[in-house]
């Protein structure tokens, strides 16, 4: 694949380069070969590829002690794979790259900043009311906002998502309304026909949508077509849409489309940069940032 074309042939321009730099030099000329421990940028960068490939994720405290580098060569290398789209930065690390068409099982998403997912969660349960009728849309963010809401009463959850459903069932108080439709092995939802025709007769007052990418251009994106039309049912069945999103997710682009930016009302970050804060409330969008702020 990509990936690894790119690793052989910088393996290639190593060498090259390194023969080059001792053959050039004039201090080597008669000389015998000096060892090193320095490695070239682009050595540092297919090691890089290689260690998230093996592992999934990285952190920039290992790769400092990995590479015998300082964390802001290590930072300024996962910024230039992250813009040549080799692999995706997160906060304190990076973590492989997932194709426009692949997705993750829930299982392995689950544990992909949690610790970000859980701060986002818990943010958004300023927008649930006692007695509010909403829409738990399927992902990772949305499980860890269900736990969350145990402690809530007379709410109704619409779901197409079995652990949301497992987590909310035994909660006294609660209606849990269970999509139907096709289980979408792996990722614990429903989806297709039998979920879209409840949601035609549904009306609630907000709906809490996960996502796989939000961008500028696309808007908020999922790599599955059948989920896609899924969201946009539950889109449609809410006078209000919060969007919980992960800060590595935005500025990413999967291959459906399920919300324009003039769609959602609320995003839910756990951390977004004051320009990036900007463009996204110019669109219309209240922006909560988890553990920060919300606009006044």
């Amino acid at each position: 694949n990509r990936i690894q074309s790119i690793i052989v042939c910088n393996r290639l321009s190593i060498v090259f380069n390194r023969l080059c730099s001792f053959f050039l030099n004039p201090r080597h000329l008669g000389a015998g070969i000096v060892a090193t421990n320095t490695l070239f940028s682009e050595e540092r960068r297919a090691r890089i590829l290689e260690l998230v490939q093996e592992r999934k994720k990285l952190v920039v405290s290992e790769l400092c002690t990995v590479l015998g580098v300082s964390p802001a060569t290590v930072r300024g290398d996962l910024r230039d794979l992250d813009r040549e789209g080799l692999l995706v930065r997160t906060h304190g690390g990076a973590i492989e790259k997932a194709r426009a068409s692949f997705e993750l099982t829930s299982n392995k998403r689950s544990t992909v900043n949690l610790a970000a997912k859980q701060a986002i969660a818990k943010s958004a349960t300023q927008f649930v009311e006692d007695g509010d009728t909403i829409v738990l849309d399927t992902g990772t963010t949305t499980v860890e906002l269900a736990k969350r809401l145990v402690s809530r009463r007379r709410l109704t959850v619409v779901t197409n998502d079995l652990q949301i459903a497992g987590v909310l069932e035994e909660v006294p108080g609660l209606e849990i309304v269970l999509l139907g439709g096709t289980l979408r092995k792996g990722y614990h939802c429903t989806v297709g026909p039998g979920a879209l025709r409840l949601t035609h007769d549904l009306r609630v007052d907000t709906a809490f949508m996960a996502t796989n990418s939000l961008s500028l251009a696309a808007g908020a994106t999922t790599p599955d077509l059948h989920q896609a039309e899924t969201k946009k049912a539950m889109i449609s069945m809410a006078r209000k849409i919060i969007l919980l999103c992960d800060s590595s997710k935005i500025g990413r682009e999967s291959f459906a489309r399920f919300a324009g930016l003039d769609q959602i009302d609320v995003l839910v970050t756990e951390q977004l940069g004051d320009e990036a804060r900007g463009v996204f409330e110019e669109q219309g969008m209240e922006v909560v940032v988890a553990n920060g702020s919300k606009p006044g």
